[in-house]
């Protein structure tokens, strides 16, 4: 049960946090309209089983051939977090969104925009392979292991539907934006404090 909170927690600050999926889905819900958001968040959502899959299969040759290794990648992991964490809470810029009116794209153009753009996210590689060394054990069952990825691209389309859903409204926009310094300090923190943790746990065994 441990690991899953810890996959569940890690996995919805890292996915809230604000990056280029943030931003490409508040564009097109913006030029776009609602609907080219939800396809772009469906995009993103499968964009993560890229890192999943190649995590899980690459994590697992790595474990059974070198175990300093394997070591070496979870203390690099909980201090790619606590980077994060910092850049996060120390972010002072806010979002900016070109609001020029643009033509109709098609379904499957915003889809692969948002499928791409989370394939190629350096952040989501990160976040996934943090993952799966920091808190997912290598005796967990495959199927659970499989469940978890899921788990992450499930979040992944929940969240970013929901701000297809509200930034396409312009008075929901102005309010986020307006308390998002609050907002990165907040989920800023928490990183940090998950990352020392997670590196003082690995420096220790």
């Amino acid at each position: 049960m441990t690991e899953l909170i810890a996959v569940a927690l890690i996995t919805i600050l890292a996915t809230v946090s604000p990056g280029p999926d943030f931003a490409m889905v508040t564009r097109n819900s913006y030029l776009h309209g609602r609907n080219a958001g939800l396809f772009a968040a469906l995009g993103i959502a499968l964009g993560v089983q890229v890192h999943v899959f190649y995590t899980m299969f690459g994590i697992g040759l790595i474990i059974a051939h070198s175990p300093s290794l394997f070591t070496l990648i979870k203390i690099t992991g909980a201090l790619y977090l606590i980077v994060i964490g910092w850049k996060t809470f120390a972010n002072k810029s806010t979002l900016a969104i070109d609001l020029h009116a643009g033509s109709p794209v098609s379904p499957f153009k915003v889809f692969s925009n948002g499928f791409l753009t989370n394939a190629l996210n350096p952040k989501t590689t990160l976040f996934v392979v943090s993952t799966y060394t920091q808190v997912v054990q290598p005796t967990t069952a495959l199927t659970t292991q499989f469940g978890y990825g899921l788990f992450m691209s499930a979040t992944h389309f929940f969240w970013f539907a929901l701000v297809a859903i509200f930034f396409s409204q312009q008075t929901f926009r102005s309010r986020m934006v307006s308390h998002q310094n609050v907002v990165d300090k907040l989920i800023g923190s928490i990183l940090m404090g998950l990352g020392v943790s997670l590196a003082f746990a690995n420096m220790s065994h």
